[in-house]
């Protein structure tokens, strides 16, 4: 009783800074995972310290804007800064001195968005961490990384450049973040529980208080900081494994003669199947990522995981395999003079992230069989130097731009505009379906092409 008594004691002193500002919060990096967690944390009443190396980031975030578009960041941004909780730094040294609680939210992914981590900005911010660090300090990895990472590089740096020890001085904790871009906010608060684990004086407690004031759902509490480094990966492992499935059942579908959206359907309906969407391609900065994180450790250790390494290949090739089917509905002769439109640049339906989008692989193929028009829409992507790296694609916000004359139709994210699409804009531009997403009823049944579909004839 009387330990619970002083444990409960020292929550609500934490709870009591933390809401009166003085147990200030530094977020490193205001990027997808940085800004919702900024935000997060003011709409909870604390003061917020970013930290960012970009100019243009900062400047953006003293104005009350993120650059990320992400729903309610931009109002908690304003509000603190308003209220004067939310203050801007491009000192990161000085921004680990004035806080007590440091959160690491930098990105793995390299420059040129290699799957492999890179851990240089990680360990960048560590060193900074550690030259302001404090005794009875806490620190937070929250990027998706390799089992190992937090222990083996972070701690190690955090300690050399602190002189003081994860044992008796600070507290590391590591807490992979779970959001879904469009809905980070909503998932932080309400849909998932907070995944921890951690080392130092008291660390789990000291964890579970903290983050039981913006994770609504609850907190799991892991005893291994490698336990739960994995669980992140493995979120991501198994959507990869499962996209590979539908991918192959699609392509099976195709050669059978079977509609693959009414069998996956059907098959759903029984509780314990769960058939993802097959789909032309896998992106973005996690489910193509957390696999090659599983691969890359499975390697050094002379581990085979023949299933995830199997699932990536065939995602990796379903751009390669949709190009093939699309341009069936076009003679082979035409295809160097042929106007092809893509529908979608980003990696899913409803962002603008275009990290690792399939779509590149798709400009890549087309121009591999000698295509030199190419002309690219999307609602939320108004420019992409990655574009630049490729000759003749236009990418424009314009749709009838994007289609007018066009010889084919290939869509490629799932953005909800695309579904709305019908006969009266396309015409008798033949679509290549790469989503399953339009009404087949809606446009010109003889020149519609759906993944996963084998019973369409086309004229």
């Amino acid at each position: 009783m009387v330990g619970n008594s002083s444990k409960l004691i020292q929550d609500r002193k934490i709870i009591k800074k933390i809401k009166d500002g003085k147990f200030k919060i530094a977020i490193y990096g205001l990027g997808h995972v940085g800004a919702p967690l900024a935000a997060v944390w003011l709409r909870a009443g604390a003061h917020v310290i970013g930290v960012d190396n970009s100019e243009s980031v900062l400047t953006e975030a003293r104005k009350g804007k993120t650059i990320i578009p992400e729903p309610n960041v931009n109002e908690a941004f304003r509000k603190g800064i308003d209220t004067g909780r939310f203050e801007l730094y491009d000192d990161a040294i000085t921004a680990s001195r004035d806080s007590y609680f440091k959160m690491i939210c930098v990105p793995v992914l390299s420059q040129d968005q290699e799957l492999s981590a890179n851990l240089t900005a990680v360990s960048d911010v560590a060193t900074m961490i550690g030259r302001g660090l404090k005794k009875n300090d806490l620190v937070s990895l929250n990027p998706s990384v390799p089992p190992g990472t937090t222990e083996e590089i972070v701690i190690p740096i955090i300690e050399k450049e602190s002189g003081l020890s994860v044992k008796s001085d600070f507290c590391m904790i590591y807490n992979p973040e779970r959001i879904y871009e469009g809905r980070a906010i909503t998932d932080i608060e309400n849909n998932y529980p907070a995944i921890l684990s951690s080392l130092g004086p008291n660390s789990s407690q000291l964890a579970y208080t903290i983050y039981s004031l913006i994770f609504k759902k609850g907190v799991l509490i892991l005893k291994s900081i490698r336990t739960a480094e994995a669980e992140k990966l493995f979120e991501g492992v198994y959507r990869d494994v499962n996209i590979a499935l539908a991918n192959e059942l699609a392509k099976f579908c195709e050669v059978a003669g079977i509609d693959f959206w009414q069998a996956r359907d059907a098959a759903n309906s029984q509780p314990y199947c769960h058939i993802h969407k097959a789909g032309i391609g896998v992106g973005g900065a996690c489910i193509p990522v957390y696999p090659q994180f599983v691969l890359d450790v499975a390697n050094k250790m002379n581990v085979l995981c023949e299933v995830t390494n199997i699932s990536r290949s065939i995602n990796n090739g379903m751009p390669a395999y949709c190009v093939r089917q699309a341009i069936k509905l076009l003679k082979f002769s035409d295809l160097p003079e042929a106007k092809i439109s893509i529908l979608g640049l980003a990696f899913r339906g409803e962002v603008s992230d275009t990290r690792l989008s399939p779509t590149y692989a798709v400009i890549t193929e087309l121009q591999r069989f000698g295509v030199k028009d190419i002309r690219i829409h999307d609602p939320f992507v108004s420019s992409d130097p990655n574009l630049l790296n490729y000759d003749n694609v236009l990418l424009t916000s314009d749709l009838k731009k994007a289609i007018k004359n066009s010889d084919l139709i290939i869509l490629s994210t799932d953005h909800k505009e695309y579904k709305k699409l019908g006969k009266k804009f396309i015409g008798n531009i033949p679509v290549y379906d790469g989503r399953g997403l339009l009404d087949k009823n809606s446009v010109n049944k003889l020149k519609i092409l759906t993944i996963g579909q084998g019973d369409i004839k086309i004229s």
